[in-house]
Parts: C-alpha cells; sequence; structure tokens
C-alpha cells in the first residue's frame, strides 16, 4: 500500500482497535507529599539529572514550546534558575514573533522513558545581549555559521540555497570569529505554574502542581 493508496474500513477498523490497545502499566515510583519540596525548580533540577543519566531518553534538555498561535515545536533548554528557563533562537522565526505579540508560553518536558513530564505556564522575555552574546559564542562553529544563514521559518527554494549560502559565509567568517546576528538571541521563561507528572499504576497518577504566591511557591495535588 503505497502513501495515497486509500485505507480499506477493514485497515481502519484495525488501526482503531490497536491505538485503543495501546497502553503500558507505569511504576510505582511516586511523589508523596513528605518528599515534595517548597521550590519547584529544585525538583525539577533533580528530574533533569535523572533524565540527563537515563540511556532511554536522547535530549533530556529537549522542551516542546508552545505560543499563543496556537503551535509548537522543539526547542532546547540552555539555562536554568529561579528566573525561569531559557532557551535561544532566531528572533525573526515565527515563534519569536508569537512571543512578541503575546508573551505568554508554555513548555514540556516529555520523559516517557522515566514516566514522568513537566509543563511550564509562563510568560517569555528577551534575554539581555551580554547573555546572548556569551551563549552565541560557546557554540559550535557550525551553529554560529547557521545562525547567520537561516531566514528561520520563511520559504527555502531549495536545499541547495541554504548550502551555498553557508559556504558563502564560512568565506567571511573565521572560525573563532563569527558575531552574533542581530536578530538571534535568548528568550527566558518565567513560570507561573509548573506541574509534575509521574506515572503509576492504574492510571492513578501524581500531579502535582506548583503556583506562583508573589514571590515564593505553593503546590496542590490534583487527581490524575
Amino acid at each position: 500500500m503505497t502513501l495515497d493508496t486509500p485505507m480499506s474500513a477493514e485497515s481502519e477498523d484495525d488501526l482503531r482497535e490497536n491505538l485503543r490497545q495501546m497502553r503500558r502499566s507505569y511504576g510505582d515510583v511516586g511523589l508523596s507529599d513528605d518528599l515534595i519540596p517548597a521550590d519547584p525548580i529544585s525538583l525539577f533540577k533533580s528530574w533533569l539529572g535523572d533524565a540527563s543519566t537515563n540511556p532511554y531518553i536522547v535530549e533530556p534538555n529537549a522542551m516542546v514550546l508552545g505560543t499563543s498561535d496556537l503551535s509548537s515545536r522543539t526547542v532546547l533548554l540552555k539555562d536554568l534558575s529561579g528566573d525561569g528557563f531559557t532557551f535561544f533562537t532566531n528572533y525573526q522565526s515565527r515563534k519569536a514573533k508569537a512571543i512578541s505579540s503575546d508573551p505568554r508560553t508554555t513548555l514540556l518536558f516529555p520523559w516517557y522513558a522515566m514516566e514522568r513530564q513537566v509543563i511550564i505556564i509562563g510568560q517569555a522575555q528577551r534575554v539581555d545581549g551580554d547573555e546572548s552574546d556569551h551563549y552565541f559564542a560557546s557554540r559550535p562553529y557550525g551553529s554560529q555559521i547557521g545562525a547567520w544563514a537561516s531566514a528561520q521559518s520563511e520559504e527555502l527554494d531549495s536545499r541547495e540555497v541554504l548550502e551555498r549560502r553557508v559556504k558563502e559565509l564560512e568565506m567571511q567568517y573565521a572560525e573563532g570569529h563569527v558575531p552574533r546576528p542581530p536578530h538571534w538571541g535568548g528568550f527566558r521563561v518565567k513560570p507561573n505554574s509548573i506541574e509534575f507528572w509521574q506515572g503509576r499504576y492504574s492510571r492513578l497518577h501524581d500531579r502535582i502542581r506548583y503556583l506562583r504566591d508573589g514571590d515564593h511557591w505553593k503546590w496542590v495535588r490534583l487527581n490524575p
């Protein structure tokens, strides 16, 4: 059957039944009340550390960024502090334009191999130029050139056009001497809500949601 061949009614029924049967029983590693810290960032750092040593998680710092234009994409967490979660991108990209229009964002860390996920709701704002400069200088040469070469989210006539642009930029900038493009830099998402989800038996999962209360946090337990 080719991609453009319509599925038969029987095939559709088989697919539907297979989807309905796709389930796994989660483990008994839970989140008991006496082990929940007052600061969600400390719990997140602990979970991130677990994810970074799990051989089944390819990029533990990968997070799904959702913006107000009802689109989502995967970006990489590159800094973490009490002020928020930082990633870097092209400021002329679709996501950056959406954030400029409405700073409300969501982040999702899908650590399925550990039966965990973290959902963050907050507002994104640009980091200062010095911080963007510092991170850009730490990037590999190819990634630095790529930041100049890619007009991110815009239509591209062909792969060859992009590769030709890369070669031209490599002629212009030697390794170690690539300045940060003015249209490239970081965003920091300041969280208002952080929810930790831990899979449990019989779908009786643990869900702990932290809510910002001024300069402090409070947490509540949610039904699964």
